[in-house]
């Protein structure tokens, strides 16, 4: 969660964060229609995650090649502080839809919106109370269950782990889902697989507290794999690249298992990422703005909810692993795929998007 074009350009969209814009392209030449302007704030993680703002600016990038007339730009949040400020300063810039990515943006978004309610906004991962806002909100829980289950199935030690950036609903939702996924295989297989690093139950578990530092993420993740772990999901944003890149270092000694978007397109560490369990945050956001600058009113109830029903969540391929995973395994998940989008299996989180 379909990156490799950001990557590609990569140099011009980091270059571009420092003045706060994308970079510019000429295919509206001659266009003497106004601009919709759809512009981004980043969360602290930056456009460069390769995790949810990388997604709903790519997100954002598609919407401009589906309708030419669609301006977009963006500026990526250093500091949590920086959120008032940025969304307001695409309001006075007239933006005609205002994204804010990320949950921990709620709060920031909700009053700025409250204060402007002629003002077009969006926001990935959460839902605030305004009716301006059009929320996009994705039940991870479900896609999470399968990587559990498929964890469950393709560790060799008996131990699996999982960690988060913060303890907010965006990232347990994932450990929740996960942690019952691997509960569902012990019951059907008889088996006893653990996990370290979440309990659902308690709803503790082992965090960076911080999306970005990549050593923090190693160091957390060391510490699950020196509790036996051998597949490790971060739900760290950029910091779980500091396990991504140790798995890949350790030579098959543990693996991993990315989110939000596909590890193998955005990453340099595919050869210990065995899939991914993504967010369709690009096309929930070419969506909302595509059809914002066609003049479709958003409405903020019941917005947006991504399962595995509709596509909006799911598994990345196996990529590399494809030939490690066994043909049963693949086979037993997508049928708990499609038991749950049938609903005949129940995914619960106290996380999940109301």
């Amino acid at each position: 969660m379909r990156i490799a074009s950001v990557f590609a350009m990569g140099g011009l969209v980091l270059s571009a964060a420092a003045c706060g814009e994308a970079p510019e392209e000429n295919n509206n030449a001659g266009s003497g229609d106004k601009k919709y302007s759809a512009c981004m704030v980043t969360d602290v993680g930056g456009i460069d995650d390769k995790s949810f703002n990388t997604s709903a600016w790519k997100g954002l990038e598609e919407a401009k090649k589906a309708n030419d007339n669609i301006d977009i730009k963006y500026v990526a949040s250093k500091a949590e502080a920086d959120y008032e400020v940025n969304l307001t300063q695409y309001v006075n810039q007239k933006c005609d839809f205002i994204l804010a990515v990320g949950g921990l943006m709620g709060d920031a978004t909700s009053k700025i919106a409250k204060a402007n309610p002629n003002q077009q906004f969006g926001i990935v991962d959460a839902k605030v109370p305004e009716t301006n806002v059009f929320p996009m909100q994705f039940d991870t829980a479900q896609a999470g269950f399968l990587a559990g289950y498929l964890a469950a199935g393709m560790t060799k030690s008996g131990t699996v782990g999982t960690y988060g950036g913060l303890p907010i609903p965006p990232v347990t939702i994932f450990m929740d889902g996960y942690a019952d996924g691997v509960a569902h295989y012990n019951k059907t297989k008889s088996k006893s697989v653990k996990v370290v690093g979440w309990d659902k139950a308690t709803q503790k578990g082992s965090f960076t507290n911080d999306f970005v530092k990549q050593d923090e993420g190693k160091k957390v993740s060391d510490a699950l794999v020196a509790q036996g772990a051998d597949i490790v999901m971060p739900v760290a944003g950029g910091a779980g690249l500091g396990t991504t890149g140790a798995a890949k270092a350790s030579g098959g000694k543990y693996n991993t298992i990315w989110v939000d978007v596909d590890g193998c397109e955005s990453t340099q560490d595919c050869a210990a990422i065995i899939t991914t369990v993504e967010k369709n945050i690009p096309d929930a956001v070419k969506e909302a703005v595509v059809k914002a600058a066609g003049g479709e009113k958003l409405s903020a109830t019941p917005g947006y909810l991504g399962n595995l029903s509709n596509n909006g969540v799911g598994l990345a391929p196996y990529h590399e692993f494809d030939g490690k995973v066994p043909a049963e395994l693949k086979a037993e998940i997508d049928k708990l795929k499609a038991d749950i989008a049938a609903g005949t299996v129940t995914v619960t989180s106290a996380a999940q998007p109301k």
